[in-house]
Order: C-alpha cells, then sequence, then structure tokens
C-alpha cells in the first residue's frame, strides 16, 4: 500500500460524508476496565479561520447561525486516542471536561501551543503553529471555563473580545496597569483587572488587587468567587511570563498541550519565562495524534 504507516494505523472503515466517530469514555468498571461506547455524530469545519487570532476573533464574534456549531468545531479527519486506550475520538470529546475539579477552591488548567524544539511563537506570534484542531481544543477549553486568566500582552496581541460563553470572565493581569479598558471586552461587562495593590488602573472596571511588587496570584485564585459565583474551572492562555508566576506558585493543576509537528528555531519563549527551577511531576493523562501529526497531550499535576 501507498499509505504512510500513520494513515494505515489511524485507519478505519469510511462513514458517510461528514459523519465521525466518536468514542466517549465511561466510568471504570469493577475490575478497573474502562468502557468506551461509540456513537456518530456530525462534524463541522470552520471556513475562513486561519490563525490563532483569526480564530480568537470567530469565537468571540461567530457568523450568524453558526452558534449551535460550536461543539463540533474540529477537522473532520482521522483523530485517534492513543493514551490511556486506543481509539478513534474526536477533539469535543476529549476534552469535554476538566481532568478533575475540588470542593474548596479553582481548578487551574493552562492551554498552550507549541513547536516540537519548544517555542510558543513564530516571528512573535501562534499562529503559524496552530491548526484547526489545536483551535478546536482552544475553544472546547473556553466553553467549559468559568473564568479565563491572561497576560495583557496576550490580550493586545490576540485580539482578546467578549467572551461567547454566559457568565464568564476575563482577568487580564496586569503589574503596570496598561489596559485599555475601553475595549469591548470591558465595556461588555466580562474582563476585569488583575494586578498590584499600588498599580492605577481606569475606573468603571473590576479590579482583584493582590500584593505589592508582583501580583500574587495565590491571593488572586482564593478570590475569584469576588467576579464569579462559582468559579471551578479556571483556564490560563498565557503568555509565557503569567504561565511562569503560576508554575512559581504551583498553580497549574492541568497542562493542555498541543505540539505542532514543526521546528522553528529562533528566540520564542517556552512555555513559562520568568520561572525559578521547578521539578514539578504531572502525569499524562491523555494523548490524541491527528492525521497532519499534530500531538494533544494532558496532563494532570500529580500532588
Amino acid at each position: 500500500s501507498s499509505m504512510s504507516p500513520l494513515m494505515r494505523w489511524t485507519s478505519s472503515p469510511p462513514l458517510p460524508s461528514g459523519l465521525s466517530v466518536i468514542s466517549r469514555p465511561q466510568g471504570a468498571s469493577q475490575s478497573g476496565q474502562v468502557r468506551l461506547t461509540v456513537r456518530v455524530a456530525e462534524t463541522a469545519s470552520v471556513s475562513g479561520v486561519r490563525s490563532r487570532m483569526d480564530m480568537n476573533k470567530y469565537l468571540q464574534n461567530p457568523p450568524r447561525g453558526s452558534e449551535s456549531d460550536l461543539s463540533t468545531w474540529h477537522d473532520p479527519s482521522m483523530i485517534r486516542r492513543v493514551f490511556p486506550d486506543s481509539a478513534a475520538t474526536t477533539i469535543a470529546d476529549g476534552y469535554a471536561q476538566p481532568l478533575d475539579q475540588r470542593s474548596n477552591a479553582p481548578w487551574v488548567g493552562l492551554c498552550m501551543v507549541s513547536s516540537i524544539d519548544g517555542s510558543t511563537v513564530v516571528g512573535g506570534k501562534s499562529s503559524e503553529l496552530s491548526s484547526t484542531n489545536d483551535m478546536a481544543v482552544l475553544h472546547g477549553l473556553r466553553s467549559i471555563a468559568d473564568v479565563i486568566l491572561v497576560g495583557a500582552g496576550t490580550v493586545r496581541g490576540e485580539g482578546y473580545g467578549p467572551p461567547q460563553t454566559p457568565g464568564q470572565r476575563v482577568g487580564v493581569v496586569t503589574g503596570s496597569g496598561n489596559v485599555d479598558t475601553t475595549l469591548p471586552l470591558f465595556t461588555g461587562g466580562a474582563g476585569f483587572i488583575i494586578t498590584t495593590d499600588r498599580t492605577e488602573v481606569a475606573d468603571g472596571v473590576d479590579v482583584i488587587r493582590a500584593g505589592g511588587e508582583g501580583v500574587d496570584l495565590s491571593a488572586v485564585i482564593g478570590r475569584l468567587s469576588e467576579v464569579h459565583p462559582s468559579p471551578d474551572f479556571v483556564q490560563a492562555e498565557g503568555g509565557a511570563s503569567l504561565n511562569g508566576a503560576l508554575l512559581d506558585a504551583d498553580l497549574i493543576d492541568e497542562i493542555n498541550l498541543t505540539t505542532s509537528p514543526l521546528c522553528v528555531g529562533g528566540s520564542g519563549p517556552r512555555l513559562t519565562t520568568g520561572a525559578a527551577d521547578h521539578t514539578a511531576r504531572y502525569e499524562l493523562a491523555q494523548m490524541v495524534i491527528d492525521d497532519q501529526t499534530f500531538v494533544f497531550s494532558r496532563w494532570l499535576r500529580k500532588r
């Protein structure tokens, strides 16, 4: 056969156009084995979306009539889970919920994309590393998050706007207070500022202040109920300096990482920047591969 080994490995009997097999993990049986149920569902692609920034704008202002398709935004190509078992799956099913939760504090996840050689950008932007399936991961996790945490520079660079998930809040972390609060993100009521006790910010927006010289993110996470009635799942979306501060505070409960099949060189930042040396241990909870050989991994903090 002229098919590549990966294509032969992941191939399955063809389904009618627009349909794909979805394997949904169920609760473990008494023997400890994971049960799988298989169903057939329609898939939908997103036309006209070319980059991570484009997808952010698309998610914030989807075309009329597209809202019902949000949960099925993924490439209708072959996607296979290879850990903890081997089965056909979809991005929607693989990222339907956080890996765990807490009863007394928010659960914090980090969602990022990187190259094989560890860079999170090409030419200062993440779009060259991304794909339709990577954007589906980002959207899927956003759709179940109560609060998004993001650095002010990322908000400016990626064009963040009002979220589509009702009631979702977007916390913009800044040490300088250099945030344009006239953006729709803030005027629509979703955005709020996270900063230090001393930093001046514009009036008219919600603010959580914590820390003297720098933002105390541990205190911030503990006070998110001031801006959301039930902040159970918090998604952090970078940039690297915010990620590094979260790592320093040991606040990252799960990491959702897309590895792009590219080596890009350059001097772009890693997933974290500015953190002290750490040996924080994570365990692989799930790994999915698509037919473009993007690798989608979910990592759980071992505590």
